[in-house]
């Protein structure tokens, strides 16, 4: 045999020792309490290892732009985002595509939260919000921000900053819903799912803040895989993934999502998502 077949042989066993040792890595938006998505990721990795026969480890990042960064740059290869968190990094890297949703995911939905202290009562129709202040959640979330205001911009005919007497971004959810018990904002808008968790655990005190409103529904968060999964990790690497992603079925595992079951997504199911994002202005 010559020496460069020799070499060449040698050169793609190297390659292919490397691939099945690299660690997979992953992340997801912060939209809880810090603590609370160590708990749940750290157990989603053992989780994938397990299955995969990988090394997984989860990179916890500080905010939803560096989760979107972080896989733009490829330092990890998997995440769980909102529905416009997953748009915008599938904007920038070309070939990477949602592979799975919560059940819920499918018909998702945002509420609008009211502090007790002022005369909003919850009812189907839209409430009258004009001169309260309001806080948001993250400023990239899908159900803390960017639906939310979609609602109500269009249910009121104007722009928010014509609305609210002040508006405000707490940064996650779960800081939405302090702020609003709090009164530090009259109304926010949350993630019904966390509202739904933290009353059930009794975490919110439900005699000085309530749901005034819900939305209607739409798709939201997801994982997200990244381009060229297969030549770092092996042919039919992204389909295992997909497959182990969908059959979860630990029951303490989902609760912490909290979600029902994961179920098969494609990138087509949040066009509607990026549409609303560009008419009100967040991406291009």
């Amino acid at each position: 045999m010559k020496l460069t077949h020799i070499l060449s042989a040698s050169l793609l066993s190297l390659f292919s020792t490397f691939a099945l040792s690299a660690t997979f890595t992953f992340t997801a938006i912060p939209d809880e309490d810090e603590s609370q998505l160590r708990t749940r990721f750290d157990k989603v990795a053992v989780y994938l290892s397990e299955q995969l026969g990988v090394e997984v480890k989860y990179i916890p990042v500080k905010s939803y732009s560096a989760a979107v960064t972080a896989f733009r740059n490829n330092q990890v290869q998997l995440a769980w985002f909102g529905g416009l968190s997953g748009v915008q990094a599938r904007r920038l890297v070309p070939g990477s595509e949602a592979i799975a949703q919560g059940f819920e995911d499918q018909f998702f939905k945002s509420y609008l939260i009211a502090n007790h202290s002022i005369d909003l009562m919850p009812s189907d129709n839209f409430p009258t919000l004009n001169n309260y202040t309001f806080t948001f959640g993250s400023k990239d979330s899908t159900s803390g921000r960017l639906m939310p205001q979609y609602f109500i911009e269009k249910n009121t005919g104007m722009p928010i900053e014509q609305i609210f007497k002040r508006i405000g971004f707490s940064g996650d959810h779960s800081r939405t819903i302090s702020q609003v018990e709090a009164g530090v904002y009259q109304v926010g808008a949350v993630n019904y799912k966390v509202w739904d968790t933290a009353v059930e655990t009794g975490k919110v005190d439900t005699s000085k803040v309530k749901v005034i409103w819900e939305s209607p529904t739409y798709q939201d968060y997801q994982w997200t895989v990244h381009s060229g999964i297969d030549n770092d990790f092996g042919a039919g690497f992204k389909d295992k993934l997909t497959q182990v992603l969908i059959g979860m079925t630990d029951k303490d595992l989902l609760a912490s999502f909290p979600r029902e079951s994961f179920v098969p997504a494609k990138n087509s199911d949040y066009e509607p998502i990026e549409r609303v994002a560009k008419t009100i202005g967040m991406i291009d």
